[in-house]
């Protein structure tokens, strides 16, 4: 499988090989470069996954024979689960990944070479997480995006949220919610965060996985507690900030104290950080259409911006569905609220290290 691919597009010969760690500086580059990138495309990510989960990745690079100079890239990983089946992925744990090439020239072969990586592993399938669709793929409608711009003033920031969410987040400054940021407070982040999963039925991920998100710089991830007038902890953020984005990742809250506005105040607090400190854009990530998070997002004025969600089917006939709302799991997600939520915290990181 380490065979380099040579095509010669437009009389320009390319050269697409894997990554080695050599690569790590230039990829890097132009990952931070590029208009369509995402924080799961630097090398970081590529680091966290392999060292917490120990799935094997197949990052392909495509350089420019003659100079050398990068023109494209694909991270990929492998996922092997009795459970979710055989597959490779771009790219696991993440909203997106996908192929960043400087044309379609380039983007064509990376594709390609993709495709003839998950024959030779016997993969049951390819999937890419872009942001546009490629040629030749099936393609998937299930998440959306949610994104928009953000203004350096507060008053401005808080006009533009609808009146029924705006009134949630002047509940909480009623209500007397504080906030505070800080990798310090990661056992509180975590609390919120097990009793989140819990609630959906979902397995939660370890400890070990988000304290690595947090310690790697090259994330630079925070977290954003928020407590009640008592002192007491009910919701909690984890943050990665990219270029000029504030990207909310991972979050949970204690559901009996909604009615305080707890998310809503989050959320603005979050928001507020990041235009004090001079980011762009507010991400508020990906939600499946139909669920709460999906209508809490409109509500704050964000649009909905479909992903493209891509496959390339190898071994199987149909398009995979490893989502929560697919009716054979109902069964089990019941069987998990059920559990207690010490169990959930020892159990959960095993089923979770195969749910990419």
């Amino acid at each position: 499988m380490s065979g380099d691919y040579k095509n010669n597009p437009k009389n320009n010969q390319m050269i697409i090989r894997q990554y080695t760690s050599k690569d790590k500086n230039a990829w890097d580059r132009y990952v931070l470069k590029h208009p369509f990138s995402t924080i799961f495309h630097l090398t970081a990510w590529k680091e966290v996954v392999e060292d917490s989960f120990h799935h094997k990745s197949f990052y392909l690079v495509c350089e420019d024979e003659n100079s050398s100079r990068i023109t494209g890239l694909l991270p990929l990983f492998e996922i092997k689960s009795l459970l979710f089946g055989h597959y490779l992925i771009s790219n696991p744990f993440a909203e997106l990944g996908g192929i960043l090439a400087d044309d379609d020239d380039v983007e064509a072969p990376l594709l390609n070479r993709a495709v003839v990586i998950s024959k030779k592993l016997n993969c049951d399938y390819l999937e890419l997480r872009n942001k546009k669709e490629l040629p030749n793929l099936l393609t998937k409608s299930l998440y959306y995006n949610f994104q928009r711009e953000i203004s350096h003033d507060h008053d401005e920031n808080l006009k533009a949220i609808p009146r029924k969410s705006r009134a949630m987040v002047r509940k909480g400054i009623k209500s007397e919610l504080a906030s505070e940021m800080g990798h310090h407070l990661f056992s509180e982040f975590y609390e919120m965060l097990s009793l989140n999963f819990h609630r959906l039925g979902t397995p939660v991920f370890s400890r070990a996985y988000l304290e690595k998100l947090l310690k790697k710089d090259d994330l630079k991830t925070n977290i954003l507690v928020i407590r009640t007038k008592e002192q007491q902890t009910c919701a909690a953020v984890m943050t990665f900030f990219f270029k000029d984005q504030v990207v909310p990742y991972y979050a949970g809250s204690d559901n009996t104290m909604r009615h305080l506005g707890i998310n809503d105040f989050m959320y603005w607090e979050l928001m507020k950080h990041g235009a004090d400190r001079g980011y762009r854009i507010f991400d508020y990530g990906r939600s499946k259409e139909g669920t709460g998070s999906f209508s809490f997002k409109k509500h704050w004025g964000f649009k909905p911006n479909p992903l493209a969600y891509q496959y390339n089917l190898v071994k199987i006939d149909q398009l995979p569905n490893l989502s929560p709302a697919n009716p054979k799991y109902q069964k089990k997600i019941e069987m998990w609220r059920r559990l207690p939520l010490w169990a959930t915290k020892i159990i959960g990181p095993f089923i979770a290290r195969n749910l990419a």
